[in-house]
Formats: structure tokens, C-alpha cells, sequence
């Protein structure tokens, strides 16, 4: 750490109760890391928070020293907006605090806690907060950005169950958001990203789940897809509440148990989840896993936080590069399912996921002014998750992602999902584009929270002028 450095890093120590993690320090590289493998910066220093206090302090000496800013939840975000290059990480990933009240069904969590981890504390009570569906994914950047998961359509998004939030402004002031207290911020929190300021914590409405739900998830071969992909769009058309679904072209990973001549098989998954009574999912669910002769059939009735976990070995931290872009389509018809079909066939890397997720349910009643959360009258979500190892393969891998992206967007009517932008770099048009109708009120909110865009290292907002 330079002299300059150390000594910023020494000032502000003596108000921590947390530590400072420098250049120099034992540590820093593994500190620095996040989970997309393909982002490598280097801050001047990362400050691991062990509560508010730390928080309050951290954003108050950055602000007076004209530090840049990035803000580390779970360090899951495939922009890799939680590290920054020279200035300063508040690092929240230490602060595991969760309290579950079962009566009331709600639980406080705050935010370095991920979902795998308040998904532990909840199913002991036999609840859950609707999360994403990685369990090492950070609660703060899914839910600020929206936050689906497998129970979205019979609870809504994440944003959608919070009941409140604690903040820590541009200001260094701690403040809370809910529907009777600042209710202007708690509107945009609920999808507005990491915009307004550090949240340290977030109260989740609960709802009954498991503890066992059921999963069909049989691999059809991918030759097949067409066919496939027909019949998911008329099933996910009648289907009710308590099923989420997605298909996904992908290849046979290394599965323990699966047989090693099917690794690399390129086939088409239809993972669903029955978010009611595991009986009665089997029933809804067993003509899908029977619509044609399964490459490999993973289904099962599993603990809910066996569910929630599932795809966390096939996206691991620091190992794999990851370029994920998102948008809705308004419709799947035989057109669209020709399109995908052709563009996914020459992919890259056989890491890849392509997936088209079922939307609609409860997340589509909640009125789009509701929350700052950008579209939810699409019925399908098409997300390109790009994913690959070798760095010399980078360059293919995002130019195949962003030709598939540009093609795809003559199906829809605009918006994506924002916690799977890409780097972002198409920067205010993209955000424009999530948000849609909501934009001018964010960027007044912004003005009102953070008019310097203190904290600007995320898919910003900038603040309206006048």
C-alpha cells in the first residue's frame, strides 16, 4: 500500500470496528475476488464492515476523501459492479445477522447474508423468502434488482416480499424505508439496484414452502427442441400458480451418478418447481417428464433448500468467467422458438446456458408502478448465460452473447432484467430500457438521495437535472 494510502487506511481504522484489507495485506487477493472470474480490479482498500457503524463511517470518509465506491453484498453480480479499481470496497460480507419470526412470518436479514444461508433459518419454521435460484448468490443485489426465483409466480419477486429496509445514504445517515416511513425510497429500492445508498439490512415477508417441494427436471435431447419448446409454451400457458418452470440448452455436466458417457451431451432441461404440496406436484407435474423419452431424468421431491442449491456447483466463485444478457420476449411463437433454436446451436462453450424462463403468476399482478421493478406483463424471460474457463476464449464468448442478444431483440417490446445486464456497457439506454415508464421517478429519487451519484458503480440512474 502506498504511503498516501496507508495512511487514509490508518485514519479510518481508528473508527472501525471491522478491518481495512490493503495491497500489501495477507489476504488482499482473496478479498478482491468475486465470482465472476473474468473481473480483476485492484482497490486502494476493502473495508469489511461487521455492522451499521462501520458502514456510517466508511461511506462518510469516502465521501470527504473523494473515493470511488463500490458496495460488496455477496460479491455475486455478473457486471462485477462489487469491486472497483483505486478506491474503496465496503465489504458487507461479514454481516450474517438473521432473525426469523415465525408468528409473523417475517425475517430480518442483513446484507451479507445469502440465500442459501436465511433459506437454512427459515425452513427450520417451514417458511421462505422468494430468492434466486443460487444459493451463494448475496440477498441485497438480487433482491435490489428484483430478485427471481422458483417461487416468483406463486409469491411474486423478491422486491415484492419486503416489508422494509435499513439504508445508509450518500450522507453517511441511516435511515429506514417501508411503506409508512420514507415510503418515496422504499418504492425504489424494490428494484431500483444499489442506486440509492448501503443497504445494511432487508425484512422479508415469509410464506409457507416445504420443507420438501417437487422437482421435474428430466434433459430431453436437444435435437428435439422445436418440439420441445412448443409443448413448454402450451404447458406453461395452463399452468397454475405453484409451478415455475424454464428450459435451458445446455450440455451434461459432471454429475456424481450420472453415467460418464453422457458428460457432454447436448440436450434441452426443463426444470420445474411445484411450490405446494410435493403430492400434489407429482401429480401436476408427471405428464411433463413423460412428454418424450428423457436423456436423463433428474426429477425428484427434495428438501426446498436442496432445490434452492442445485445449480450451485455449475457456478462457482473466481473458477469460471461469466457474460450473462437478458431480455423479455413477448412471445414465443413457432418464429421465435425457430430463432433460438438456430442462434443457440453454434455455441461457444458447452458451459453455457441458454435459458427462456416462464414469467406471469403473482409477479405479473403486482401493478408496474408499484415497484421501481421494470416490466412484468412479458410472459417469458430469455437470459444468455455465457460461461466458459479459458481467458483466450473471452472474446468469442461475448461477441456470440451480444450477436445472439441484438438478434432476439425484434421479439420484444423492450426490458431486460437488470441483475443479468451483461457489463452493462450499453449504459443510460440499457437502464432506460429496464425501466421503462419508471425511469424519471428513479432519476427525481436519485436526486433527492444521492444527487452527486456518489454511488454510481451500478447499473446507475443518474440524478434528473434541474
Amino acid at each position: 500500500m502506498e504511503a498516501a494510502e496507508k495512511t487514509l487506511a490508518q485514519e479510518l481504522g481508528s473508527h472501525l470496528r471491522g478491518e481495512i484489507v490493503g495491497p500489501t495485506d495477507d489476504g488482499y487477493d482473496a478479498a478482491r475476488k468475486i465470482w465472476n472470474g473474468m473481473v480483476d480490479k485492484r482497490p486502494a482498500m476493502i473495508v469489511r464492515c461487521t455492522g451499521v457503524a462501520d458502514v456510517v463511517q466508511a461511506v462518510k470518509f469516502a465521501r470527504s476523501h473523494s473515493l470511488l465506491v463500490a458496495v460488496r453484498g455477496g460479491g455475486h453480480n455478473v457486471a462485477g459492479n462489487a469491486v472497483c479499481d483505486d478506491g474503496m470496497v465496503i465489504d458487507l460480507s461479514r454481516m450474517k445477522g438473521i432473525r426469523v419470526d415465525p408468528k409473523a412470518r417475517t425475517a430480518r436479514a442483513e446484507g451479507g447474508v445469502t440465500w442459501g444461508e436465511l433459506d437454512r433459518e427459515t425452513q427450520v419454521f417451514g417458511l421462505a423468502a422468494p430468492g434466486g435460484v443460487v444459493s451463494t448468490t448475496g440477498i441485497a443485489g438480487l433482491t435490489l434488482g428484483g430478485g427471481w426465483g422458483w417461487l416468483r409466480r406463486k409469491y411474486g419477486l423478491s422486491c415484492d416480499n419486503l416489508r422494509s429496509v435499513d439504508l445508509v445514504t450518500a450522507d453517511g445517515d441511516l435511515v429506514t424505508a417501508s411503506e409508512v416511513e420514507n415510503p418515496d425510497l422504499f418504492w425504489g429500492v424494490r428494484g431500483g439496484g444499489g442506486n440509492f445508498g448501503v443497504v445494511t439490512s432487508f425484512e422479508y415477508r415469509l410464506h409457507p414452502v416445504g420443507p420438501e417441494v417437487m422437482l421435474a427436471a428430466p434433459l430431453y435431447p436437444e435435437e428435439k427442441a422445436p418440439e420441445i419448446l412448443r409443448a413448454w409454451r402450451d404447458f406453461c400457458a395452463d399452468a397454475p400458480d405453484e409451478v415455475t418452470s424454464e428450459v435451458d440448452f445446455w450440455a451434461v455436466p459432471e454429475i456424481p451418478g450420472v453415467a460418464k458417457e453422457l458428460y457432454g451431451r447436448r440436450v434441452l432441461a426443463v426444470p420445474t418447481v411445484y411450490a405446494g404440496p410435493a403430492d400434489e406436484g407429482e401429480q401436476v407435474l408427471q405428464p411433463w417428464r413423460e412428454f418424450d423419452t428423457p436423456v436423463l431424468d433428474l426429477s425428484a421431491r427434495e428438501p426446498y433448500t436442496t432445490v434452492q442449491s442445485a445449480f450451485d456447483p455449475f457456478f462457482p466463485k473466481s473458477t469460471q468467467l461469466y457474460y450473462w444478457k437478458s431480455l423479455y420476449l413477448d412471445r414465443l411463437d413457432d418464429e421465435v422458438i425457430t430463432a433460438i433454436c438456430s442462434l443457440t446451436a453454434d455455441r461457444p462453450s458447452m458451459r453455457t446456458l441458454v435459458n427462456i424462463s416462464q414469467m406471469g403468476g403473482a409477479m405479473a399482478r403486482v401493478h408496474p408502478e408499484d415497484t421501481a421493478y421494470g416490466r412484468r406483463d412479458a410472459p417469458f424471460l430469455l437470459s444468455i448465460d455465457s460461461t466458459w474457463v479459458d481467458p483466450r476464449d473471452t472474446e468469442r464468448n461475448i461477441g456470440w452473447t451480444r450477436k445472439f442478444w441484438k438478434s432476439m431483440e425484434r421479439y420484444s417490446y423492450g426490458g431486460l432484467y437488470l441483475n443479468f445486464p451483461g457489463f452493462g456497457e450499453e449504459g443510460d439506454a440499457l437502464v432506460r430500457a429496464a425501466y421503462g415508464a419508471n425511469y424519471d421517478r428513479l432519476a427525481a429519487l436519485k436526486r433527492k438521495y444521492d444527487p452527486d451519484n456518489f454511488f454510481r458503480l451500478n447499473q446507475n440512474i443518474a440524478p434528473k437535472s434541474g
